[in-house]
């Protein structure tokens, strides 16, 4: 999955120091990343690439995280660079870039540089939110409302009868037409369990018992934390309700049959290849 970047260690600890002359810069801009111009190979400036008269990005520069020995930085205004070794690019191409581990720093860049995006202002008194230097913290000086990173906990779900496993399709979203697992987000005052539930029978209007917790993913696309669970069919009434606002079709398949998408970097991919290799 897009987080497993052994033997390369991530460090999300905030140590905002100054960067150094090997530190990573990411600009962001109407959905595009200052990046390397080689098509599947992921390179980002460091602070060394950037012309001298640049170097006054300094003081506007956050601290991100590390990756090693390294430590990334956001920039908040756009930087002078190279067009030949530089230029603004989709930032789809996290989701296939090489090498796996710069993906995951970028990603991982984009989900803090839109939280800080919208987290300017005071949201209760409209004063600017002011940078702790000692955690990654947002809190306003006048009314003391303090603000972290957006984080939203949503399951997976695999739901298993009679050897076969349930799989849906989204509705409306341009250019995702592969099949997946049942998903949503948790609501406030519920247990992840109690997510899994409805959202099961939301989407599709089954039950489901004997919840199997199977791992969790950071999934900074959606600011999610994805937990992955494996359920049984609850009974022994298989037909399906379709939820037509939230899914476009859904059904039952076998191992050989369930249609899967490369084992690469999301949990749902790693589910349904457990389930196609007879490993649940």
């Amino acid at each position: 999955m897009i987080q497993d970047i052994a033997p390369h260690v991530y460090h999300n600890e905030y140590r905002p120091l100054p960067p150094d002359e090997d530190s990573f810069l990411f600009y962001f801009e109407d959905g595009q990343v200052l990046a390397g111009c080689q098509e599947d190979v992921l390179s980002f400036p460091r602070f060394r690439d950037l012309p001298d008269g640049s170097r006054e990005l300094s003081p506007d520069l956050l601290y991100l995280f590390s990756i090693d020995t390294h430590s990334f930085y956001l920039a908040r205004q756009r930087p002078s660079f190279d067009p030949e070794h530089f230029q603004m690019r989709d930032t789809r191409i996290f989701r296939n870039g090489q090498p796996g581990f710069m993906a995951f720093a970028g990603i991982t860049a984009l989900q803090l540089c839109r939280w800080y995006e919208s987290r300017r202002f005071c949201g209760h008194c409209g004063q600017v939110l002011v940078h702790s230097d000692q955690e990654r913290m947002l809190h306003c000086p006048k009314c003391g409302l303090v603000e972290y990173p957006k984080l939203s906990p949503a399951v997976i779900v695999g739901i298993i009868h009679q050897d076969r496993i349930l799989m849906s399709k989204y509705a409306g979203r341009a250019g995702v037409s592969h099949y997946a697992l049942i998903a949503g987000f948790a609501e406030i005052g519920e247990t992840i369990e109690e997510t899994v539930h409805r959202e099961v029978y939301e989407e599709v209007g089954l039950r489901v018992k004997n919840l199997r917790y199977y791992k969790s993913q950071p999934w900074s696309f959606s600011d999610s934390l994805l937990f992955g669970f494996f359920a049984e069919l609850d009974g022994d009434d298989e037909s399906i309700t379709l939820d037509t606002r939230e899914l476009s079709t859904a059904g039952w398949f076998t191992r050989e049959a369930a249609p899967a998408q490369p084992l690469n970097i999301s949990l749902t991919s790693e589910m349904i290849w457990k389930f196609k290799n007879g490993e649940v």
